[in-house]
């Protein structure tokens, strides 16, 4: 049957990872379900996944693991006995695998919308009144927009790059995160506004393969939400990889060639103009609407353009949800799937847990920084009672026989009951050992608890395990 003036139980509009998590588990709960997404990939073809896969989480990690395997050759190497004079980058070769691993992602996507029996629309969606979807499509012959009703819609479109007016992207010398994902070379000398989780990330990669960076930032103070102890301490250790970290530095404008990009700034040394071949605007995101026709049925959204949402990512329209980066919290591909998990859990009559106080946050430079919960910062301002216990990877065996000792692992519990308030970790493997800190505060573990579970030796783990020991000051090996 043509999907033209058919119902669904769910039509979900965008197929990222928020979209396209809540498309299956409706299904798998029964529900007849379709999921709308019109990204089309570098060869024109329509593709899943979104943002996260196509340019975002997936291909930027590819790209962080190779640069990572260079710098290792290059700068660490020898101390392990391993020589490799003369290494050089491919960087056309090196482009290619990483699209292979976004192709071989999205494509087993679509696998498994079929799988379970998930009716994908590849087109774009726009809200019509009575829970209808207006549907355009991409890559057919023919264009001509059609309709499908739902019982229940969930809105899932994402976010997009913010732009600044001082630095207006042309994807040539002036880019966003997707043109720098796509770079055939590696400029000698690279600028990024911003010093957030994108910048550091993208300036992570191309500082490894050879660039001169400098991050603009004009926040005085470097990555703000984070625990400001791991946050100096990755500061400094950033710098001294080479990356140049300008804070209160606000671009005021800019100008390009053919061959480079002026841009002028204010910091606290006064007006400066700095020369970079190339430039990447990496300021945040902004939610994904313009494509709705929020106006038209009278979808809610706030003064920052997100989809206005209760605790339950209810819409003000009736049946209508919305997920992910297009409503408030924070951008993260794993809040997304996991409120899409909890929508569709709602819509088949069941309960949906997520508990935003336990989302974590990792940011993949290397040593990598990863943390969940409040803040000593956020305690301190709350008037919360609380301990610390800390742990240096300088310390830990395993961290040592790597040669990965930069960074620690931070836990604060609450004075009166232990509680685990929140975990910070900057050193080696933080985006995996953070999963330990979320499942013990998820059950609203203590730090004791962690401190009487046995870690393996040696292990990186066995950094919380002396932290969370370090709270009760009786840390055994500092």
């Amino acid at each position: 049957m043509e999907p033209a003036n058919r119902k669904f139980d769910v039509v979900v509009i965008g197929g990222g990872p928020g979209g396209y998590v809540a498309a299956i588990r409706c299904a798998q709960l029964g529900l007849s379900t379709a999921c709308i997404e019109g990204w089309l990939n570098e060869s024109g073809k329509p593709a899943l996944g979104g943002t996260c896969l196509n340019v975002g989480c997936i291909p930027s990690k590819a790209l962080l693991d190779s640069s990572h395997h260079y710098s290792f050759i290059r700068h660490e190497a020898a101390e392990h006995g391993i020589n490799a004079p003369g290494a050089t980058v491919d960087v056309n070769r090196m482009l290619a695998r990483k699209n292979r691993i976004v192709q071989g992602f999205t494509q087993g996507v679509a696998g498994l919308l079929r799988k379970n029996k998930v009716e994908w629309l590849q087109g774009f969606g726009k809200l019509l009144p009575d829970r209808q979807v207006e549907v355009t499509p991409v890559a057919q012959e023919s264009t001509q927009p059609y309709t499908v009703a739902a019982a229940h819609i969930i809105i899932a479109t994402g976010s997009v790059p913010a732009r600044i007016p001082p630095a207006p992207v042309d994807n040539e010398l002036i880019v966003d995160s997707t043109g720098a994902l796509a770079f055939t070379d590696v400029p000698r000398r690279l600028g990024i506004i911003g010093a957030g989780v994108i910048g550091l990330e993208l300036g992570s990669v191309w500082n490894r393969l050879g660039s001169k960076v400098v991050v603009l930032e004009a926040l005085t103070e470097f990555l703000p939400t984070a625990d400001r102890q791991i946050a100096g301490e990755a500061e400094k250790i950033l710098r001294n990889q080479g990356l140049d970290i300008r804070l209160g530095a606000k671009v005021t404008g800019t100008a390009s060639n053919n061959r480079e990009v002026t841009v002028n700034l204010e910091s606290p040394e006064g007006k400066q103009q700095l020369a970079v071949d190339r430039l990447i605007v990496a300021v945040g995101r902004r939610p994904n609407t313009a494509r709705l026709g929020a106006a038209d049925v009278g979808l809610k959204l706030d003064e920052s353009g997100f989809v206005d949402v209760d605790d339950n990512c209810r819409t003000n329209l009736p049946g209508v949800f919305a997920i992910g980066d297009v409503v408030r919290g924070p951008m993260l591909a794993h809040k997304a799937s996991e409120e899409g998990i909890a929508v569709a859990e709602r819509i088949a009559g069941r309960h949906g847990h997520m508990n935003y106080g336990n989302i974590p946050w990792v940011i993949y430079t290397w040593p990598e920084i990863a943390w969940a919960g409040r803040t000593e910062q956020e305690l301190k301002a709350a008037g919360v009672e609380y301990r610390a216990g800390a742990f240096p990877f300088a310390a830990s065996g395993r961290a040592k026989a790597m040669g990965e000792t930069g960074g620690q692992v931070k836990i604060l519990s609450d004075s009166n009951t232990d509680r685990i308030l929140g975990v910070h970790i900057l050193g080696p493997n933080a985006s995996e050992l953070i999963a330990e800190a979320v499942l013990a505060m998820e059950f609203e573990g203590s730090a004791e608890d962690i401190a009487l579970t046995i870690h393996a030796h040696p292990t990186l783990a066995e950094a919380m395990h002396e932290a969370a020991l370090g709270v009760d000051h009786r840390s055994l090996h500092i």
